[in-house]
């Protein structure tokens, strides 16, 4: 046997009480699997090995190969969340574990990616059955990809605590703002939410979107680049009420560029800057007041309805 450890072993296999508790700590492997052979190694003694933090990986390849022992959700449970539990034995005891056990291992920090995605997606696939106090407590503390399904789902009692989860990311609303039939109170929930409404890309996707508000989606026209106005106002992109302000967006910005550019050879260097950025502020303003006046007859884009 290596190691010698040859009467250590016969004890594991036979030893009771205190004996049988100290082996529990013993260094070798082979000492720590002749444990599993012993009648009196119940599941109380179990869990205290599994709380090993340096227990060696083939004895929990042995726990997790033993059926006998995987009876017990605590075994189930304690051997699943160990540092160092084998990656198939993991997979296959994400299915077993209780919805607010899949949920606390999704959010641990020593879990793999790979995990973290299969015990999130575990949640999702069981989000459909679940009850609505079960879904409103995941909305508040549930990982990344549950909070963004729960977004998307749209249910009025549940998307305003999922906009607010700590954990919920730009691409989950992204992917939410995506979905072929997301319903029109989430796309109008992130156009107003404080956070989310401030994000680049998430005003871009609601610009695009024809569920979004207009009165909204006008805001945003001027914090965008020229170059996505320029890819918005392409025909079929946005509804054709809202192409027609942002055409006019682009115009108002090539002039403003256009008269920076007039304005930087006519005046001399030394003397250019501080006079061009106020005479550019002033511009910007009464452009920006002709573009609000515009409904009115005053050359700006017809009025439109508050929604695409």
């Amino acid at each position: 046997m290596p190691g010698g450890f040859e009467k250590e072993v016969e004890r594991a296999r036979a030893a009771a009480g205190e004996e049988l508790s100290a082996l529990i700590y013993h260094p070798a492997a082979v000492v720590l699997a002749a444990l599993l052979d012993n009648p009196a190694f119940d599941e109380t003694k179990l869990g205290l090995l599994l709380a090993r933090k340096d227990i060696p990986g083939e004895i929990l390849e042995e726990v997790g190969a033993r059926k006998a022992l995987m009876k017990s959700y605590a075994v189930k449970k304690a051997l699943l969340f160990h540092p160092k539990a084998p990656r198939l034995v993991a997979l296959r005891l994400l299915k077993d574990l209780y919805l607010m056990d899949l949920v606390q291992f999704a959010l641990s920090p020593a879990v793999s990616a790979e995990l973290k995605r299969y015990a999130e997606g575990q949640v999702v696939a069981r989000m459909p059955q679940l009850p609505l106090g079960q879904k409103i407590t995941l909305a508040r503390r549930g990982p990344a990809r549950v909070a963004g399904a729960l977004v998307a789902e749209g249910h009025q009692n549940v998307l305003p605590i999922a906009l607010d989860n700590p954990y919920l990311t730009e691409a989950q609303v992204l992917k939410a703002l995506a979905r072929d039939k997301v319903s029109t109170n989430v796309v109008q929930a992130l156009a107003r939410h404080a956070k989310w409404s401030q994000f680049y890309n998430v005003r871009l996707a609601l610009v695009r979107h024809p569920a979004s508000p207009i009165s909204i989606v006008l805001g945003f026209l001027p914090e965008l680049t020229v170059n996505d106005l320029r890819e918005l106002v392409a025909p079929g992109i946005v509804a054709e009420n809202l192409r027609k302000y942002l055409q006019a967006e682009v115009r108002r910005r090539m002039l403003v560029s256009q008269r920076h550019a007039e304005r930087m050879k006519a005046v001399p260097h030394d003397e250019s800057a501080p006079q061009a950025k106020d005479e550019e502020r002033a511009e910007e303003k009464e452009d920006g007041g002709e573009r609000e006046g515009g409904a009115d007859g005053n050359g700006g884009p017809e009025e439109a309805d508050d929604e695409t």
